[in-house]
């Protein structure tokens, strides 16, 4: 079952809240490759959000392969299940690859990596 909630106090703006609640619920299982979502305005109608918001959260699932749009059948949970790890795995090695052409040592990629997290 396709559930979102959005909070108004976050800092995080509606569209990437979405998308984050969607990989989520990916990952724990909730939403199996396959569960069909609602449609751009009913989603955004229920939500209460512009339509565009729930359209650029989707575009953004595509993108990263989590959602498949079938033409007039609607979106659905990729049957490749979750690719974010996959995706987080190939832009570690881009960034040690770039680490190490740049001759820098692993305790600078390290901090490089902190300072952005923080």
């Amino acid at each position: 079952m396709f559930h979102v909630e959005l909070s108004a106090d976050s800092t995080q703006p509606p569209y990437e809240q979405l998308r984050t609640a969607v990989i989520d619920q990916v990952r724990a299982g909730t939403l199996t490759a396959g569960t069909k979502i609602p449609t751009v305005r009913a989603l955004a109608a229920e939500l209460g959000i512009a339509p565009n918001t729930v359209a650029r959260a989707y575009r953004e699932l595509e993108a990263d392969g989590v959602l498949e749009t079938r033409g007039r059948q609607g979106s659905f949970i990729a049957s490749s299940g979750d690719p974010t790890r996959d995706i987080a795995s190939r832009a570690a090695v881009d960034y040690v690859t770039t680490i190490r052409r740049l001759g820098l040592d692993d305790a600078d990629a390290i901090e490089f990596v902190h300072r952005a997290m923080d």
